[in-house]
C-alpha cells in the first residue's frame, strides 16, 4: 500500500495509525501547492481533490479522506482494537469523534493556516474554536483518550490536528485534559516513529 503525504499535514494521523498496527506502507511525499508526487507526477490522477491523504491499495484502488483511511488500515488488524467491531454502539460513538475531528476541530483550526485570513476574522475564528475545544476538553474529563483508557483511531486523528496549534502559537494552557492527552499520544513510541520518519522530530 501507499500512503500519499505531506509531513505534518492531516495525512500523519493514518500514517501513525498504520505504524501503531505494524502494517507496512510506502510512504510518497506530496507537494501539495504544485499538487506533484515526490517523483514529479501528477498528484491529480491519484486524488483528483488533490489534497492528502490518499491510499491506494495493492489493488489499484485508492481511498480518501483521514477518518475513513484511518478506519480502512485498522479493520484490516480488528485484533489490534484501535476501532470496535463494525455495527457495535462503540463502533458508532468511535465514528462520533472521528467525524467531530474532522470537522469541528480539523476544519476550524486548519483554516488559521489561511494567510488571506485578516486579523479581524482570525478572532472572530479564535472564539469559534475555543468553542469546540471546551467541548472536547469536558470529553476528555476523567478520561486517558477520548474513549476512555485505551488509544483508538479518534486519539491519533485529535492528535495530529490539534498539532497545529505549535506553528500557530495557539495556546492549549487553559484546556489542562487537551495538553494532557496531546502529552500522552505524543509520548507513544509508535507516535515518535512516525514524527521522525516524516522528519518533524529528530
Amino acid at each position: 500500500m501507499k500512503l500519499y503525504y505531506s509531513p505534518g499535514a492531516c495525512s500523519m494521523a493514518p500514517h501513525i495509525v498504520a505504524t501503531e498496527l505494524g502494517t507496512k506502507i510506502d510512504l510518497v511525499k506530496v507537494d501539495i501547492p504544485n499538487k506533484k508526487t515526490a517523483d514529479g507526477g501528477d498528484y491529480y490522477k491519484v486524488n483528483p481533490k488533490g489534497y492528502v491523504p490518499a491510499l491506494q491499495l495493492d489493488s489499484g484502488e485508492v481511498l480518501t479522506e483521514v477518518g475513513v483511511i484511518c478506519q480502512y488500515l485498522a479493520d484490516q488488524k480488528p485484533e489490534s482494537g484501535l476501532v470496535a467491531k463494525a455495527g457495535t454502539m462503540e463502533r458508532y460513538h468511535q465514528m462520533e469523534a472521528i467525524n467531530f475531528a474532522a470537522t469541528e476541530v480539523h476544519k476550524q483550526i486548519g483554516a488559521l493556516f489561511n494567510p488571506k485570513m485578516t486579523p479581524e476574522a482570525k478572532e472572530i475564528h479564535g472564539g469559534n474554536i475555543d468553542k469546540r475545544l471546551t467541548t472536547l476538553e469536558k470529553a476528555l474529563e476523567g478520561k486517558q483518550f477520548i474513549m476512555g483508557d485505551k488509544f483508538t483511531v479518534p486519539d491519533a486523528y485529535l492528535f495530529t490536528v490539534l498539532n497545529w496549534t505549535n506553528p500557530l502559537k495557539y495556546d492549549l494552557g487553559k484546556f489542562p485534559n487537551i495538553k494532557a492527552l496531546m502529552g500522552r499520544v505524543g509520548a507513544r513510541p509508535k507516535v515518535q516513529e512516525t514524527l521522525k520518519a516524516e522528519g518533524l522530530v529528530k
